[in-house]
């Protein structure tokens, strides 16, 4: 096979791909911050790098897949004190619920899944490196009393090479805390120091549902680790001082990326990562993502009305570098596209379903698929691929030859298997209509919506939820006692 190339932020420019050792890759992508359900750029950055996977193993390499879960953060903390509840309680539900959701994507589990709470030993050694090579220092504050341990930037004479920042950029872009321990603006907390009550336990964790004083012991004093040392003490804790790539999400590159890149090289003096690849954003109906837009959708919101295969396939649909749109308009066309691949596949039963390595390496369909997959991983082009497979499918459907449908529709599986697509059964997924069953609880959480919408007057959302529930053959009966529901 020819050579693969990857797109490094870190460059600006497609390089060929060459991993450290031969045959084996070692991956970083950073994970979640889990204090709320995962959201459909959550989703984006999960199958983008699940896909990856899949066609980095796909072509015999052995891969080493790590993603992180932070697990100990300002949000968690003030999120478990929101809900009264241990910020311990609070990341172990929602670390079940990305597992959930990920599962009914289609995404496989990493190979080591971290939490940055068993690592707090390595992140102390980390700060400890960066102290006593003169990249690190403990703060003071106003009152004279020892603060927080921060990474000194202006050390660290190729700060800014992967955002592409100059000094002045970094200064305008960083978000500064008004903060006088620190010594530049541009400094980072690696440890913040934690002031600690007397209703500590023996873990050194608050015995109360107040999570302000968690902290662990170090040479700093009590406290807990900063964002970006978590992730450059887990990383090379999983694969090494240096590996081969390192990915994440599209507002990852600066700060995050740009200062695990200063700690880890300034600890371990190597190049940390070799190739970095962050995957583009989502918009919606071509806006920017975010509550206050009321456009913020979860995983599972989005679940509950599209099959999940459905959501996979729009977001693979579009390079993984690429912004993608997401709308009912986008999601009806791939569940449009995706009814295509499963029309030509229908009635056929026991397709086999190789690996790419035990297909015809000359079929033409094979080369083109491998050879848009070699070139930065590039989805929409190898989607393309398997639309031309269904035309010469549907020829030879049409034609009744047996043997020529039975060598296209297992090089159709086998090829959208490399991509996590066409898993379902045919029939099954077109009677479906390219949706799951809605659950009880969903429709519940559907009518009672409905209700509030009729309090507020809101007519039209009112109706719109009645059709979109008809649609998916839940049919409402309204009476003075209430609303009742039944399927078609």
């Amino acid at each position: 096979m020819a050579a693969m190339k990857i797109y490094n932020t870190l460059t600006r420019q497609k390089q060929e791909f060459v991993p450290l050792h031969p045959g084996h890759i070692r991956m970083y992508v950073c994970g979640m911050t889990v204090y709320d359900y995962c959201h459909l750029g959550h989703a984006r950055v999960l199958v983008a790098f699940d896909a990856i996977t899949r066609y980095l193993r796909a072509r015999d390499w052995n891969v080493t897949y790590v993603r992180n879960i932070t697990d100990i953060d300002d949000k968690i903390l003030n999120r478990a004190d929101e809900n009264g509840e241990k910020y311990t309680k609070l990341t172990a539900r929602f670390i079940t619920a990305m597992h959930e959701d990920e599962a009914r994507l289609g995404v496989a589990r990493p190979d080591i899944e971290p939490c940055a709470t068993d690592h707090i030993d390595e992140i102390v050694e980390m700060i400890q490196q960066l102290i006593k090579k003169g990249y690190a220092y403990q703060g003071i504050n106003s009152d004279g009393t020892l603060g927080d341990v921060y990474y000194s930037v202006n050390k660290f004479s190729d700060y800014g090479k992967l955002s592409g920042k100059n000094t002045e950029e970094l200064l305008a872009g960083a978000r500064v805390e008004v903060d006088q321990a620190k010594r530049d603006p541009r400094d980072f907390a690696l440890w913040k120091a934690v002031s600690v009550n007397d209703h500590t336990d023996r873990h050194h964790h608050t015995l109360a549902t107040d999570n302000t004083h968690v902290h662990w012991p170090s040479p700093w004093g009590p406290g807990r680790p900063g964002w970006h040392i978590e992730c450059s003490a887990m990383s090379t804790c999983c694969l090494g001082e240096s590996f081969d790539i390192h990915g994440g999400g599209p507002d990852l590159p600066f700060p995050h990326h740009e200062n695990e890149i200063a700690q880890s090289e300034a600890a371990t003096e190597k190049q940390y990562a070799n190739y970095w690849m962050h995957a583009g954003a989502v918009r919606v109906n071509n806006e920017k993502m975010s509550k206050s837009l009321g456009n913020f959708f979860t995983i599972r919101e989005i679940l509950d009305k599209y099959h999940p295969e459905v959501v996979r396939y729009l977001l693979l649909s579009s390079h993984y570098r690429s912004a993608i749109n997401y709308s009912e308009e986008t999601l009806q066309t791939a569940r449009g596209e995706l009814e295509r691949f499963y029309t030509a596949l229908r009635g056929l039963v026991n397709v086999p379903v190789k690996t790419l390595q035990e297909l015809d390496q000359h079929n033409e369909f094979v080369k083109r698929f491998v050879e848009q997959m070699d070139d930065d991983f590039g989805t929409p082009e190898a989607i393309a691929v398997l639309f031309d497979l269904v035309r010469a499918l549907n020829s030879a459907r049409a034609v009744s030859d047996a043997v020529k449908i039975t060598e296209l529709a297992t090089i159709l599986k086998s090829l959208a298997a490399v991509l996590g697509l066409l898993q379902a059964d045919a029939d099954e997924f077109l009677k479906a209509g390219g949706k799951d069953e809605l659950s009880a609880e969903a429709i519940e959480k559907l009518i009672a919506e409905r209700v509030q919408a009729k309090k507020d007057k809101n007519f039209a959302r009112s109706d719109q939820i009645r059709d979109e529930l008809k649609a998916q053959g839940v049919v409402l009966e309204d009476s003075r006692a209430g609303t009742t529901w039944r399927r078609e």
